[in-house]
């Protein structure tokens, strides 16, 4: 009688507070923070985006076509879609792999893969793609032997992905290993006692419950992938048409006081970073969908 009275008074209090704001603070404190957020938003995202396309097109189309088309710009274009194709499936592999044993299994070391996930988040950079020179460069600790075999990692591009890989390696696996530590082990439990081996399992029961979360995960890794800069300006030699992806291209075009190129190219990044936007906020709309309609 006691527990339904309590409950009564609950609703009761919900229901008078259903609609109010979660403080009492005066209305000017609550535009006055809107207007704070929306003049940040315009003067420190807004314009400086508007800005890139109005650089990109001030000469006109023609001038804005030509700088995409030329050599150079299509090399770095390729050069970043073959570092993101082969970074973003591996870390794919990787984060599902980490994800899955931190929060499926017990095993020692296991805060310790945790806190080196992070690690990326930590580091410069600049430094990630300094320990890649002290490692694989000609005077590194493998620099001899590669010289030795003729392979190239440094100046190259399997330094620019692995440059790409240290960065974004955290992505996937951060997004997916809270998301499956609050589902819990018990339907996977209820698989295997059902006789589904480890395979079926995964791809029945976890990646059904993960999917929004992967795909999430997948695209941040990307959008990482594509605007690297940092790390990929040590590793890559700054090589005109062979080792420069599209931040190193738009670096080298500004330099030049080629104004207009540079632009140019910036608003290719500048368009991939609105693709993923609207791919992030539909993600979380049918993400936020499917959890109401389970």
């Amino acid at each position: 009688m006691a527990a339904a009275t309590a409950l009564r008074a609950t609703g009761n209090v919900a229901a008078r507070f259903e609609g109010r704001a979660a403080t009492r603070e005066p209305h000017w404190v609550k535009w006055s923070l809107i207007a704070m957020s929306l003049t940040f938003f315009t003067l420190f995202l807004l314009m400086p985006l508007i800005a890139v396309f109005v650089e990109a097109l001030r000469k006109g189309w023609d001038t804005y076509l030509t700088a995409l088309i030329e050599p150079d710009a299509l090399s770095a274009i390729r050069l970043t879609l073959i570092a993101a194709v082969i970074a973003v499936p591996l870390n794919l592999s990787f984060g599902v792999s980490a994800a899955w044993a931190i929060t499926k299994f017990n095993f020692r070391g296991k805060h310790v893969l945790t806190t080196l996930i992070d690690l990326p988040f930590s580091v410069s950079p600049v430094v990630a793609g300094l320990i890649y020179v002290l490692v694989f460069g000609a005077q590194g600790w493998f620099g001899p032997w590669l010289q030795e075999h003729d392979l190239k990692i440094i100046f190259a591009v399997p330094g620019i992905v692995l440059a790409t890989m240290f960065v974004t390696v955290p992505f996937i696996a951060r997004e997916l290993i809270p998301l499956m530590q609050a589902q819990g082990k018990e339907e996977e439990e209820a698989a295997v006692v059902l006789g589904a081996n480890g395979w079926q399992t995964f791809r029945h029961v976890t990646l059904p419950n993960i999917k929004w979360g992967l795909l999430y995960g997948v695209i941040l890794c990307n959008a990482r992938a594509m605007g690297e800069f940092g790390a990929v300006s040590v590793v890559s030699g700054h090589i005109r048409g062979l080792t420069n992806t599209l931040p190193l291209h738009v670096e080298i075009l500004y330099n030049e006081y080629q104004f207009t190129a540079a632009f140019a190219v910036a608003s290719v990044l500048a368009l991939l970073a609105l693709v993923t936007l609207c791919i992030k906020t539909w993600i979380e709309h049918q993400a936020a969908r499917s959890k109401e309609e389970s």
